[in-house]
């Protein structure tokens, strides 16, 4: 948990009181690398010059929006995000998880809730729960060290996202694993099994991004197998 806690976390937000308030909840939560950003010029340049292990982004920015600055980021960044947003509309919430985002939380919030949320992200996306750290699909090696993926000596990086579905299936290799299953992992607390509204497709479309990856033929896969009307299954060879 300790290593966790190392990681550097950037909020932006134009609202200086509520930085104030989220820097000082999670400095008394033992995390101390923190950066702030009040609008999307200042968060890129922020995130350009240190390896932020996770974005805290406000929705509405005076120079800006969230969904665009998350836009930017992913050009050099898979460091996972978190939404914040004074809007609760379903459609601004399906954009953002549609766009890639981690997860979502509307204004006001509870400092412990976002607390937690935060934990149980950086757990998800950075602590493996298999001692291996590589595993070989026909032609390539995902590296979970590095959350990539090598073929042909050329290494291609997993977003967060990507990265917590592979590690989910990896754990149940061979076997038929859940949607429900895989959306509890990858948006935890977020998603409930009642509420798949808005996350099916999502899920969908993680999955063909993953098998761009890491097939020879995504369309025709032999890893990264659909089980129709339950999920998926990772199958490995050998094994």
């Amino acid at each position: 948990m300790d290593e966790l806690k190392n990681k550097k976390i950037l909020i932006v937000d134009d609202e200086k009181e509520l930085l104030k308030i989220i820097e000082s909840a999670l400095f008394n939560e033992g995390f101390f690398n923190i950066y702030k950003a009040s609008d999307c010029r200042e968060a890129v340049n922020i995130a350009k010059e240190q390896p932020i292990a996770l974005f805290i982004l406000d929705v509405n920015l005076p120079d800006g929006n969230g969904f665009s600055l998350f836009n930017e980021l992913r050009t050099f960044s898979q460091a996972p995000v978190i939404f914040l947003t004074a809007r609760g509309e379903a459609d601004d919430k399906i954009h953002g998880l549609g766009l890639g985002a981690d997860d979502y939380i509307v204004k006001p919030f509870l400092t412990k809730e976002l607390i937690l949320r935060i934990t149980a992200l950086l757990r998800r996306t950075y602590k493996t729960a298999e001692a291996k750290t590589k595993i070989s699909l026909s032609d390539r090696i995902i590296d979970l060290e590095t959350a990539c993926v090598i073929y042909k000596g050329k290494s291609t990086p997993l977003t967060a996202k990507e990265f917590i579905l592979l590690k989910k299936l990896w754990e149940s290799k061979n076997k038929i694993v859940t949607n429900d299953s895989l959306a509890m992992a990858a948006w935890g607390d977020e998603y409930y099994g009642d509420e798949y509204y808005g996350y099916e497709n999502t899920l969908m479309v993680h999955i063909r991004r993953l098998r761009k990856k890491i097939e020879e033929d995504p369309s025709s896969p032999k890893h990264l197998i659909t089980v129709k009307g339950l999920g998926y299954k990772l199958v490995i060879k050998n094994e």
